[in-house]
């Protein structure tokens, strides 16, 4: 059975000198995710069934992990970190937490943009930042990109969550690479210039805004829509009816795309172990966990999903590295500051 260990801010430091640590075995794989999805739980499951190899896990949020990554030093035990989106993931990246992988598998699975140039992490599972929009008094021709949030037409009508959001620092980060830091930041004014009200929820929050009339418009990843249409609250899924979704620049460069990704860690003691799981997580079968269990689309081509996802059909998605949201981020941190952008 997979030991599960959930760290907090608080705990941080009395869970130093946890039972976790206790150093390297053949039969074992200590990872360190910022995932927090009940439906992880079947991969590990998964990955256990078919290597033998037990999964030892501990929870915390990207920067606490990081942190005690770097605490713990070469004495870490941890093999993999886990986390979302490429911003979080480049982060690891500049505190030297993660090591260069060379796999035929992995290169042979998995997408070149899903591949960090230098091997230090991949991608497993893709995150699709789309436009939300009330159909009564939207039409989705004057919002199909982008770009179109910042036009003079839609003042007053965007809903979409704070600038320290991680998520819309790679949307922007997208931006800067597709049209330079200028145009990123004109952009960037633009949206603030046409925001419903100041920023504030999560992704869930900016989709109810419209569903509610508190705007027309709104920014989001899509398995929060998922999750509203198949909730078991009649009133998420009556909100989630009044709202279609809206894949942004189909003509162009394609919708951004974000990922949920993994690399070996430094010192990693099972690094054989830590690349075993990372081509596990390419496999058929993990890519059909994220794909069902969270919603998120796979980044195999072939495999199974939800129903809803399945409903969409094809789209074109941005096929830009994932490693240039993470390069970009610091500037497009300064660009919302600029920008006004809460």
């Amino acid at each position: 059975m997979t030991q599960r260990a959930r760290l907090a801010a608080p705990l941080l430091a009395a869970l130093a000198g946890s039972t976790f640590a206790t150093g390297a075995f053949a039969d074992e794989l200590n990872l360190y995710s910022a995932r927090h999805y009940d439906s992880d739980e079947a991969l590990y499951e998964a990955f256990t069934e078919e290597t033998g190899i037990e999964v030892n896990v501990l929870e915390g949020d990207s920067d606490q992990l990081i942190e005690r990554i770097k605490r713990e030093g070469m004495a870490s035990p941890a093999d993999v970190m886990m986390t979302v989106d490429a911003g979080r993931l480049w982060r690891a990246e500049e505190e030297g937490i993660f090591q260069g992988v060379e796999s035929d598998v992995l290169n042979e699975r998995l997408p070149e943009a899903m591949r960090h140039p230098e091997g230090l992490w991949f991608g497993f599972s893709q995150r699709v930042r789309a436009i939300y929009y009330n159909p009564e008094t939207v039409d989705p021709s004057d919002v199909a990109t982008y770009e179109a949030l910042a036009e003079p037409a839609q003042e007053g009508k965007v809903c979409i969550r704070s600038s320290s959001n991680i998520y819309n620092q790679s949307l922007l980060a997208s931006m800067i690479e597709h049209h330079g830091a200028e145009a990123a930041e004109e952009w960037a004014q633009g949206v603030v210039n046409n925001m419903a009200r100041d920023p504030e929820g999560g992704d869930t929050d900016q989709i109810l805004g419209v569903a509610s009339g508190e705007c027309d418009i709104a920014v989001a990843n899509h398995y929060y829509y998922v999750r509203l249409l198949e909730s078991d609250d009649e009133a998420d899924r009556e909100a989630a009816s009044k709202v279609e979704i809206l894949f942004p620049n189909q003509d162009d460069r394609g919708t951004h795309v974000n990922v949920g990704g993994a690399g070996v860690v430094a010192d990693a003691p099972n690094r054989d172990n830590a690349v075993r799981f990372l081509e596990f997580l390419s496999s058929d079968a993990a890519q059909e966990i994220f794909a069902q269990g969270n919603n998120e689309f796979p980044v195999v081509e072939g495999i199974s999903m939800n129903a809803v996802l399945e409903s969409w059909g094809e789209f074109n998605k941005d096929d830009l590295n994932i490693s240039v949201l993470g390069e970009n981020n610091p500037e497009a941190v300064r660009i919302f500051d600029r920008a006004g952008w809460r």
